[in-house]
């Protein structure tokens, strides 16, 4: 029903920026949340940040609060992560997701983009 598709992942030095990019398609809906999520090697996969299409009721965080913006841009079908003051920890494989329930329950995923932060 939808597909995900995240781009812009890479390697950076420590301080630097990335912007991520997740091209829906398929089924989609404005009333959907979109949200990023993160795994690093060995840990268990968290949240980073969730937003409307309408680009309203953002959520963060609290790792990344201040440093990433997530937006969206409407007529691109695209939910973007900008990544500013990048560290070390942030180094994982991100992942966009969208949810149709309404209730932060996250049922489409898309394959993910490794971000690797140099010290």
């Amino acid at each position: 029903q939808v597909q995900l598709v995240e781009s812009g992942g890479g390697l950076v030095q420590a301080g630097g920026s990335l912007r991520l990019s997740c091209a829906a398609s398929g089924r989609t809906f404005s009333s959907y949340t979109m949200g990023w999520f993160r795994q690093a090697p060995g840990k268990e996969r968290e949240f980073v940040a969730t937003i409307r299409w309408s680009g309203g009721n953002t959520r963060y965080a609290d790792s990344v609060k201040g440093r990433f913006i997530i937006s969206t841009d409407n007529a691109k079908n695209t939910v973007y992560l900008q990544m500013n003051s990048l560290k070390a920890e942030d180094t994982a494989v991100y992942h966009c997701a969208a949810d149709s329930t309404g209730h932060m329950v996250f049922s489409y995923w898309g394959q993910g983009t490794q971000v690797t932060v140099s010290s």
